[in-house]
């Protein structure tokens, strides 16, 4: 679990600096909205910061469940750049596309990356490879379940105010990453 707990500590850390920070009234100055190039490093630091405690502790929970599993199988390395390249492609994602149908939103939270670690062990289990390996499903075909199943994940876990297409883009490519078994030592 050393890269679970270490993405948590990095979570916590960055939770701590947007307390002190909130004391001056920067409390969001982590967080990405658009347009990305105004604040590039945001694509990092808001994968880490939160809106809350409770937001922090829901993310928290769902790291704890679905990073264990997944570390099992891959290098710390490759688990925390997975985290972070996840995280900041499905907030880029929500800001994106979120703006362009409604108000341009901002987006926090490691919620992207969680969805991405959940179907990454959806996809990258044996008994799914051996299930695909049956099915001879064509590429087209296996993105389109996968972008079937990211739909079907997000609208089950919808809540309001959630970044529902940063879940669902998550989702998404964790799906299409087990499948690859991109985070496999061996590859």
């Amino acid at each position: 679990m050393r890269a679970t707990l270490e993405t948590l500590a990095v979570v916590l850390l960055v939770g701590l600096v947007q307390l002190l920070l909130g004391l001056v009234g920067l409390g969001y100055a982590f967080a990405l909205a658009a347009p990305l190039t105004t604040a590039p490093w945001t694509l990092a630091t808001s994968v880490y910061a939160h809106g809350s405690t409770g937001h922090l502790l829901a993310n928290a929970v769902g790291l704890l469940l679905v990073g264990p599993l997944v570390e099992r199988h891959t290098t710390r390395t490759r688990f925390h750049a997975f985290v972070l390249t996840t995280g900041a492609l499905a907030g880029a994602a929500q800001v994106t596309l979120g703006g362009l149908i409604g108000p341009a939103p901002s987006v926090l939270g490691l919620s992207g990356a969680v969805f991405a670690l959940g179907g990454y062990l959806l996809a990258g289990n044996v008994a799914s490879a051996t299930l695909f390996d049956r099915l001879r499903l064509s590429g087209r075909a296996q993105l389109a379940l996968f972008a079937a199943v990211a739909v079907l994940l997000t609208l089950v876990t919808a809540a309001p105010g959630v970044a529902l297409i940063a879940h669902a883009v998550g989702a998404f490519l964790g799906l299409a990453a087990g499948r690859l078994r991109l985070l496999s030592a061996g590859v």
